[in-house]
């Protein structure tokens, strides 16, 4: 249990609101004021532990809770880092309530001593109220601190070691970004080097050369660097491991492989490893090279715990320089503050009398961005202005309101992510700056410094006297910020007690490495900015926001259908797959299309001199790789590859069964039949067409004469083209041998060109596997039909989803969400798209934009956010012509039709809830006092409309039925009697969403903007009985029941087939096939909150029951 001393926090609302009172199920918790910028509650949980979950409360009894916050953590107290619960979001939910606890468990576990929590929304109604607990357990591990003049010596008990395999693992926090963490070398040229250049990680590796240079003269020397962003003073995980020539690097989970050359496979260090520095041996304290500053735990060599044997001083383990065991922590001065905006960010700080015409500035910054305001002060005269910004990427240093305003310094390059350090000197009318120890550059100035104004860092407030940002404000890390020679006092301006600043975030560097991993593909060029990455896909084949797009066509057949004749081209098969494009012939002078790829020994072989035991092999190298070759295989509608084999004085193929010679196939498989034949049997063309020169025998070649006989024809069963390989093993008998050609790979056809399929009025629909769409993907298609309006395409997750779909006769829309909410892109035709001619449709999701392109029409973008989730997360199969019904199922007409039967004691209570993904829902509860309300919202900016057919109780026990049923603006109800109502609006409920059944709640998928009672019915759930629950033509309980284990079907809970709907009239509970099935929905959890709930997903693969 953490004592009160644990908790601190930027603010309290009150004496009795102090910062212990924050414990989990504490009867007061622990509230703020709204006013205050960055509230935080912190916890120093007095030693380094391993954190594993969090759980979080609002303040009791009140309406003050938190409903998002982000989680930050620290070793010290003093530098801080973010948590991300994924790879693209660092937010938590929070609570919806004052009593709620809402549990996550880590998803990686954080080891540190301090966390903090950050309020980003809360409750509208009250103020900041927060009480926590923290799970885990104590983390132990060890640790050496090297202070850049030190290191730890790995002695062998022999003079040299000599390892096929090796294996390092360590964790780091480096307060440079620079120094060597492990290195060792052998006389005969080996090394192996692992060292922070520029804030990341570069391994150097050499296998030595061989003894005879003149024979084996290539070097085995390879380098890999991964990481970026590597002295921001936070702990980092390293792991090599090495198995021959192949070595893999991880940091921090990116994991780059690479393979060394030369002919060695071995690492030969001769007497000793060193870490975290090179000593030059007979010079104590010189190093070779830049030294390691900062910690390094939990080292390992080979299964070897480096440090232990360090803090154990045993004998093979020798210190130099000051190494101690416990990591130091870095001064308050090198703590960070971030810039978040470039439009609003600033941190203005007070200019105290100089008593001398003069100023000194210092800091050092770090940014991504090319453009940016880091400093400005006003002079004395007039509304003159030093400026210190970066242009271009490089450091400019002006006076604005001058008569000539033009830059007098402009030096460096700094906006590549590192530190830098800046030194800004006023004397004398006379202005010097120094940047990262470069040489000073020096300009004069008409004006001395405004003695007792305030100067401005990194932006300018937005109403300000002369202080103006000249582009943008600057976007990135400050530290160390000094004033004539006085650290500014950072925490101090936090609480307001000292200058002003807006848009700061204090005590930690929020820069990011936007291309770790590299979202370019197919070898696109990575570089980045604050908010977003940029791809360079010059030289790669490929065009695109994130290099996705192939610029060649897919095929022979494509580029014939584009107008060109036969000559050579470079086809893409898988189009914007991993696979790049190959150069390849296309012959067009026939009515097919003939594809031809190549390969490195197409003329006429002679074989001689072979045996079985010794057999002549050659191995065929293709214009293509494999993998492109069985692509293009895959889809060509036909491939063949000729063989001729010519023999003279029997030179058999078969003897007895066995075969003396074979081909590989593509995929290194060995076959015995040959050209013209199929697969299976050991013959040749002549036997099947049975005009073999001996019909005792399957090939020319294996007949007893010697005379020169061929066996020439066609390979064209296409899972085993190319032939890679032939292998002939019976010509060394004298006069014996042997004559062979492989012809190219001849290919014809495209099967993913005008394979077209129709889909009939009803539920007519493909179904393939899900689509592999995560980061990026791209759908193109035809289409023609005379509906109004359906489905061409869509895929479903558990909250994700993406949907192409026709949305009235002149429009397509493209619609997707990953986690963020909907997104959509709708294209309007001039003409109308349900003409019956085919239309061509395109559409395109990455990490930068979302595209659609109909026809010939302008081409509609939306940019992507920069923050938040980004990967598209599917589950169930993909559809298409098909969602909820196909493509011909809307008529134009507004229509739903719901009936059911339920038995109740309970209120209040959930019966049924559709929703879509444009928040519409349909609704029917039972309230409070237990009468029966069915809500319609069908237009989301707008309220729900409320019916209420029967005033009087329902929940008494007994079967009751209901059916709703709406026609535009008109519902009918039936509940004992018949009732019609009104709605404001015959809108349809468009691109159907979830149907559920027993419960729902606020972070249910599909369930935002529900309205209170609702959501109140919801997340009591419901007990007791559902029969004969239909929705249009789905019937999910019988859904749920058949088809148990669907990925389209979601039941939490104990689903139990009852025969308690028997009553049920069954004249009016019939569908297509017969009766229906009923559950009881039971109490599975301990707390009244806790039903289970089955959500089907909209979709017609439920069929008609």
């Amino acid at each position: 249990v953490l004592p009160e001393s644990s908790f601190e926090s930027s603010s309290t609302s009150s004496s009795s609101q102090l910062p212990h009172s924050a414990k989990l199920n504490r009867r007061e918790g622990k509230c703020c004021p709204v006013h205050w910028k960055q509230p935080w509650l912190q916890l120093d949980l007095r030693q380094k532990m391993e954190v594993t979950a969090i759980a979080t409360q609002g303040r009791s009894g009140s309406s003050d809770w938190v409903t998002s916050f982000m989680l930050l953590f620290s070793d010290s107290g003093l530098a801080w880092k973010q948590y991300g619960q994924s790879e693209d979001t660092g937010t938590y939910t929070g609570n919806t309530n004052s009593e709620g606890v809402v549990q996550h468990k880590l998803v990686h576990s954080i080891a540190a001593r301090f966390l903090r929590f950050v309020p980003l929304d809360w409750s509208t109604t009250g103020w900041i109220g927060l009480r926590v607990e923290v799970y885990g357990c104590v983390y132990k591990s060890d640790v050496a601190d090297f202070n850049g003049r030190s290191a730890l010596l790995y002695r062998f008990n022999q003079k040299s070691q000599r390892t096929v395999k090796d294996v390092i693992s360590l964790r780091f926090k480096s307060y440079g970004a620079d120094g060597v963490l492990v290195h060792g070398e052998g006389h005969r040229g080996d090394y192996l080097t692992l060292e922070l250049h520029h804030a990341t990680l570069a391994l150097h590796l050499n296998l030595g050369k061989h003894n005879d240079a003149k024979l084996y003269p290539s070097s085995a020397n390879v380098s890999v660097f991964l990481g970026c962003l590597l002295d921001d003073q936070l702990w980092h995980y390293v792991l090599v491991k090495r198995s021959n020539k192949q070595v893999n690097l991880t940091v921090d989970g990116h994991t780059r492989h690479l393979s060394t050359t030369g002919v060695e496979d071995s690492l030969e260090v001769d007497y000793e490893l060193s870490f975290g520095g090179i000593p030059i041996p007979g010079k104590p304290g010189s190093f070779l090279r830049k030294n390691f500053h900062g910690c390094i735990e939990n080292l390992y060599y080979n299964g070897v715990n480096i440090i232990n044997l360090a803090k154990r001083r045993k004998l093979q383990i020798h210190s130099v320089g000051n190494v101690t065991f416990s990591c130091s922590e870095p001064q308050p001065q090198m703590v960070s503050t971030t810039f978040l905006s470039s439009s609003s960010s600033y941190l203005s700080l007070p200019l105290e009398p100089l008593g001398v015409w003069g100023l000194d500035v210092h800091f050092h910054f770090r940014t991504w961005n090319q453009e940016g305001l880091l400093f400005s002060t006003g002079l004395a005269q007039g509304s003159q202005h030093l400026v210190l910004q970066i242009s271009r990427g490089q450091l400019h240093l002006m006076v604005h309101g001058a008569a000539e305003q033009k830059t007098k310094i402009s030096i460096g390059s700094v906006t590549d992510g590192l530190w830098h350090s800046v030194s800004l000197s006023y004397r004398d009318l006379m202005v010097s700056l120094v940047l990262d120890n470069e040489p000073t550059s020096t300009m004069d100035v008409q004006s001395h410094a405004d003695s007792g104004n305030s100067v401005f860092f990194g932006g300018c407030p937005q109403y300000s006297d002369g202080c103006k940002n000249p582009t943008v404000a600057f976007q990135g890390c400050m530290r160390q910020i000094l004033l004539n020679n006085q650290l500014m006092d950072l925490p101090r301006v936090q609480q307001g007690l000292l200058g002003n600043y807006s848009k700061l975030q204090f005590d930690i560097c929020g820069i990011r490495n936007r291309c770790l991993p590299n979202f370019c593909e197919h070898d696109g060029r990575c570089t980045q900015s604050w908010d977003t990455f940029y791809c360079d896909c010059s030289g790669t084949g490929y065009t695109g926001e994130t290099c996705h797009n192939s610029i060649y066509e897919a095929s022979c057949e494509a580029h014939r259908q584009m107008g060109s004749t036969s000559g050579y081209f470079y086809i893409d098969p898988d189009g914007s797959g991993p696979l790049k494009a190959t150069l390849v012939y296309c012959n067009m002078t026939e009515d097919k299309v003939w594809t031809v790829v190549g390969h490195n020994n197409s003329g006429f072989v002679n074989v001689t001199g072979a045996t079985t035991k010794k057999p002549y092999v050659m191995r065929f190298n293709y214009t293509a790789s494999l993998e492109q070759l069985r692509t293009l295989i895959g889809r060509s509608e036909h491939c063949q590859q000729e063989v001729s084999l010519h023999d003279g004085n029997k030179c058999a193929l078969v003897v007895d069964g066995r075969p003396l010679s074979w081909w590989l196939d593509g995929s290194g498989e060995k076959q015995t039949y040959w050209g013209g034949s199929v697969p299976g049997v050991q013959q040749c063309s002549c036997s099947l067409e049975e005009n073999c020169i001996d019909m005792n025998y399957f090939c020319n070649c294996d007949a007893d004469t010697h005379l020169w006989v061929n066996d020439t024809g066609l390979l064209s069963y296409k899972d085993h083209l190319p032939l890679t390989e032939i292998v002939i093993g019976d010509t060394n008998r004298t006069g014996s041998a042997a004559v062979y050609r492989v012809g190219s790979l001849h290919c014809n056809g495209d099967r993913f060109l005008w394979n077209s399929a129709s889909f009939y009025p009803g539920s007519s629909s493909l179904h393939f596997p899900k689509f592999q769409a995560e980061l990026s993907a791209d759908i193109s298609l035809y289409f023609k039909t005379t509906a109004s309006s359906g489905v061409l395409l869509e895929n479903l997750g558990t909250a994700d989803f993406i949907t192409l779909k026709l949305t009235t006769p002149s429009a397509i829309t493209f619609i997707f969400d990953v986690g963020n909410g909907p997104v959509d892109l709708t294209v309007t035709s001039p003409v109308p798209l349900n003409d019956k001619q085919w239309h061509y449709v395109r559409a395109e999701r990455n990490l930068k934009e979302a595209s659609l392109q109909v026809d010939q029409l302008p081409l509609h973008t939306l940019e992507t956010p920069s923050e938040g989730h980004y990967r598209l997360q599917l589950k169930s199969l993909l559809f298409i012509g098909s969602q909820s019904s196909g493509i011909y199922a809307h008529d134009g007409e507004s229509r739903e039709n719901v009936a059911l039967s339920f038995l109740t004691t309970r209120t209040p209570a959930m019966l049924l809830c559709v929703s879509t993904y444009h928040q519409q829902y349909l609704a029917i509860i039972l309230a409070n006092n237990g009468s029966l309300q069915i809500w319609f919202r069908l237009n989301r900016e707008e309220r729900a409309e409320i019916f209420t057919p029967k005033a009087s109780s329902l929940a008494d026990g007994q079967l009751h039925r209901v059916q709703v049923h709406r026609e535009g603006k008109d519902i009918y109800v039936q509940v004992n009697i018949n009732q019609k109502y009104n709605l404001s609006s015959d809108l349809k409920m468009n691109t159907l969403r979830s149907l559920t059944l027993g419960k729902v709640t606020a972070t249910s998928a599909g369930h935002a903007g529900l309205a209170e009672e609702v959501l109140r019915a919801g997340s009591r759930g419901f007990i007791g009985c559902l029969s004969s629950v239909q929705f249009n033509h789905l019937t999910p309980l019988k859904t749920a029941i058949l088809n148990h284990g669907s990925s389209l079907v979601h039941v939490l809970g104990n689903l139990v087939e009852s025969n308690c709907g028997a009553l049920a009239d069954s004249t009016t509970s019939q569908s297509t096939s017969g009766e229906f099935n009923s559950i009881d929905v039971n109490q599975v959890w301990l707390h009244n909150m806790d039903f289970i709930y089955v959500i089907l997903l909209a979709y017609s693969a439920f069929g008609k029951y």
